[in-house]
C-alpha cells in the first residue's frame, strides 16, 4: 500500500470513529447504519446495547433481488431505505438514530436516509 492509500485509510478510520463516538443504538431507539462499496449499499438497524442486528438490507441481497429493481445506484439506495423502513415497521421500530459511517451525507447515503424517512422511520 502506498503512503497516499495509507493516509486515506487513516483519515477514513478517524471519521468513522468520530461519527460512532456520537451515535449509539439502544433497544428503544436503534442505530440505522449505512455502508457502501463501489457497486452496492448495505443498510442495517443495530441494537448496540445487546450487539444485535435487528434488520438488514443490501442492494445485492435476496430481499432486494426479489424486487427485480432496475435503475441507478442512487435510486437503488432510496429503494433500500424504503425496504429497511418496511422491515423496521414489521418489528415495531419507528425511531432510529442515523449513522452515516465515514461517508458524507450526500448522494447514495442521503438517498437511503430519505427513502427510510419516506418509509416511515423517524430520526
Amino acid at each position: 500500500m502506498s503512503d497516499k492509500q495509507k493516509e486515506r485509510a487513516r483519515r477514513a478510520l478517524r471519521r468513522r470513529r468520530r461519527v460512532r463516538g456520537k451515535v449509539f443504538g439502544t433497544p428503544e431507539i436503534p442505530r440505522l447504519t449505512v455502508a457502501k462499496s463501489l457497486a452496492n449499499l448495505y443498510v442495517q438497524i443495530v441494537d448496540d446495547q445487546n450487539s444485535v442486528t435487528l434488520a438488514a438490507v443490501a442492494t445485492d441481497g435476496k430481499a432486494f433481488r426479489e424486487l427485480s429493481f432496475k435503475g441507478t445506484k442512487t435510486e437503488a439506495a432510496k429503494k433500500a431505505g424504503e425496504l429497511i423502513a418496511r422491515f423496521a415497521k414489521e418489528k415495531g421500530i419507528e425511531n432510529v438514530v442515523f449513522d452515516r459511517n465515514r461517508n458524507r451525507y450526500h448522494g447514495r447515503i442521503k438517498a437511503a436516509a430519505e427513502g427510510a424517512r419516506e418509509g416511515g422511520l423517524k430520526f
